[in-house]
This record gives structure tokens, sequence and C-alpha cells, in this order.
């Protein structure tokens, strides 16, 4: 009956992840549509020039990641305190209420609710953290790793269908009632069913409470603890370069999609589906083929640099060119990506002391939060003077991070220190 219970509470969480995922695929291909001028569903006012709806659209990206980089790590914290059900809840439920609210937002062109919406979203959505503790909680030792794998999968087909159905559902053409916001009263409604799921169906999974006290700060003391802990000084910056870079090329590549390459929302998120795919492919085989016998830190040497002219490729390609180059890059992109991920994570597995490991590893998930939030802000304002500078800065920033990375991380340091651990 236990293992049941265990079983079920799998089910949901897997469920969980892969619908917050969605939610976040979805706006990929719909976003474009509220602030190109042209476009039916613009919601910026008509007297707005373009520029000032890109600023307006920077911001808009920015204030989510902005409050899960606040708001995620103290919900981890109170989930200890209070249990995973009741904060599950907590944080579905903003989920679920700020895709309504971001649907009428849209249908009313009410840039404020499209803010708030945005921001409630951030301060609640801590669902994947929180599911993850979870897994944590059920998992016997000999199903963890393969538990936390099949997150990835969730992660992966939630970005992969996402996309697609934002661009299946906002397109008129396919169907005379849909619109922009119809994606968002979809996820709506999936995120609702989930809520009743976890309500009815999920038991408290967390036997322990803990009476600590919350650290309000810890999301700016992980980014001070980064330059802190040995080794991870020589990884996380490079990292943050890198995450920085590509998330200045995914912020505006839609809108450079739909301006400049004549792209549809379905197409634009036919593209993003179609790179999903390809980045799922190259974890379960690149990745898989390359664990275990190259070593790690030199194929992030290789996978920052091929993801860099992946970048650059996009940003001298010509404008109008035919659709064939534009899907010839993400096979690349992918396999860039997928190893960057793979094998940056194997790196701070191997070269921190375990002792201090789970706290390395939401150390750099804190920097790789905060590496959204910036150039989410900026490259509205980039994008203002020329959308696809954005591009361009993305792959100057990966260069950096790959310059940081060959010069600052010594693997000679690294067998020192193990073998002082050793002694």
């Amino acid at each position: 009956m236990v293992r049941f219970s265990h079983n079920k509470a799998l089910s949901i969480i897997f469920l969980t992840i892969f619908i917050d995922m969605l939610g976040i695929g979805i706006l990929i291909p719909v976003f474009p549509l509220l602030i190109t001028h042209g476009s039916e569903f613009l919601v910026t006012p008509a007297s707005w020039s373009q520029a000032e709806s890109f600023i307006f659209a920077g911001w808009l990206l920015a204030v989510f990641p902005i409050l899960q980089f606040f708001c995620t790590p103290i919900l981890g914290q109170l989930s200890d305190k209070y249990g995973r059900r009741k904060l599950l809840i907590l944080s579905i439920s903003g989920t679920a209420i700020s895709y309504f609210l971001f649907a009428y937002g849209i249908l009313t062109r009410n840039i404020e609710l499209l803010f708030f919406s945005r921001i409630l979203d951030g301060a609640s959505g801590g669902n994947i953290s929180i599911a993850q503790a979870v897994i944590g909680d059920v998992s016997a030792e000999k199903d963890r790793a393969k538990n936390f794998g099949l997150v990835g999968v969730s992660i992966g087909l939630g970005f992969v269908l996402g996309p697609f159905i934002g661009g299946k559902l906002s397109d008129p053409a396919l169907f005379v009632a849909f619109n922009a916001a119809t994606p968002f009263w979809f996820a709506g409604a999936l995120s609702f069913v989930n809520l009743m799921l976890v309500y009815f169906y999920l038991p408290e999974t967390s036997s322990l409470k803990f009476a600590l006290k919350i650290d309000y700060n810890k999301p700016l003391h992980n980014i001070f603890k980064s330059f802190m802990i040995p080794n991870l000084r020589q990884i996380v910056p490079a990292l943050f370069l890198y995450n920085a870079g590509f998330t200045f090329f995914t912020a505006f590549w839609g809108i450079i999609l739909l301006k400049q390459f004549d792209f549809t929302q379905g197409m634009v998120g036919n593209y993003f589906a179609y790179l999903g795919v390809m980045i799922i492919l190259a974890q379960g085989g690149v990745v898989r083929r390359l664990s275990g016998k190259v070593t790690d830190y030199k194929v992030l040497y290789f996978s920052f640099v091929l993801t860099a002219v992946c970048l650059f490729v996009y940003y001298l390609i010509p404008s109008h060119v035919a659709h064939i180059w534009i899907y010839s890059i993400p096979p690349f992109l992918a396999i860039a990506t997928a190893l960057s991920k793979a094998f940056s994570s194997a790196l701070i597995a191997r070269t921190t002391d375990p002792a201090v490991f789970g706290e390395a590893m939401g150390v750099n998930s804190s920097a790789n939060a905060l590496a959204q939030v910036i150039p989410s802000l900026l490259s509205g304002y980039i994008a203002a003077h020329q959308a696809r500078l954005t591009v361009l800065l993305g792959a100057l920033l990966i260069v950096f991070a790959s310059i940081y990375f060959v010069y600052n991380y010594r693997e000679s340091n690294v067998l020192a220190r193990d073998k002082k651990l050793k002694k």
C-alpha cells in the first residue's frame, strides 16, 4: 500500500513538472504577437513606438525570473518547515491564477494586469523545486537517480509540446475562436486539474518538519557563496556567462523569426518544439555516448565554443533566407547545449567537496536564475536599437564564458584537493 502511494505521488509530481514546463513553453510563440507592431494581438498602446514595445517586452520577460530568483529558495525552505503538500498547493494555485489573469490581460490589453500575472507566477512558481523535494522524499536509494532522470524527461516533453501547442492554439487560421489568449486559458485549466490532483490525491511526503528560521536573504547568500566554495569560483561564473548569453538569444529570437524571417506564430512554435526534440535526442544520444569516456572539462571547452558559433551564424544569416537554413542550426545548437548542461553539472559534482555538494548545486541554481534575470531586462533596451543585436551579445557572452573557463579552471588544483581528501 505504501508503495502504491509512492507511485501515485511520483505520477502526480511528474505531471506537475510537465505542466509547469508546458506553460513556460506556451509563452514562446505567443509573446512576439503581443509586442510586434502590425500584429492583431498587439497589447501595447498604438501611440508607442516599436522600440518602446520592445523595452516593455524586456521588463515583462524579466519580472518572472526576478521573482523566481528571490522566492524559489524561500519556498523550498517553507516546504521543509510546513510540508511539501501545502506549499505545492500554494504554488500551483498561484500558477493557475496567473495564467487566467494573463489571458484576460491579453484580451483587455491591460498592461498592468499582464505584469501582475507574471509577478504572481514568479513569486509562487516554486513548483519544480518543491516537486524535486517530493521525489527525494518518496524515492528509495536505488531508484533516486532513475526518478530524477524522469524529471528531465518531463521537462523536455513540456518544453517540446509547450511551444507547439502555444503556436497552434493562438492561430485563428486553424480555428476562428483561437487567439493569443487561448493558450493561457488552456494552461490555466491544466494547472487547475493539476491542483485538484495534488489536493485530493497527493499525501504529505515529508515525515519531518524542521523548526528552522527562514533565511530570506538566501538567494543573495547563494551568489556570494559562488566565490567562496572551493572550485565553484572557477566554474560558476563561466556557467553564469554561458546561461546569460543563451538567455539573450532566446529572449527575442521568436520576435526575430516573426519580423525578419516571415514566420507565423505556429511556425515559431514548431521551431522551438523542433529545438526541444533535438535537445532530447542529444541528451539521449551524444551525452550518453560521451559520458565516462571524455573528461568533463574538455567537453565544456568544445560545447561552449560550438554554442557561440551557432549563435554567430544566426546573427549573420540574412533576413528572409529560406527556412531550411534556419532549421539547419538546431541539431548543432542542441548538441552544444545538452553537453554544456550535463557536463557542467557533472564537473560540479566531481570537483566539489561531498560535504557541501547540495549547497553547491543550490548556489549554481541561484546563479542560473540570475543569469536569466539580467539578460531578460537588458534585451528589451538592446532590441529597441536592433533586435538581432541580442543574438550577437549572447554569442559574445558565451565566448567570454569560454575564455574565463579555459583560463581559470585548473584540473591540477582539483586533483590536489582530491589527493588531500583521501589522506
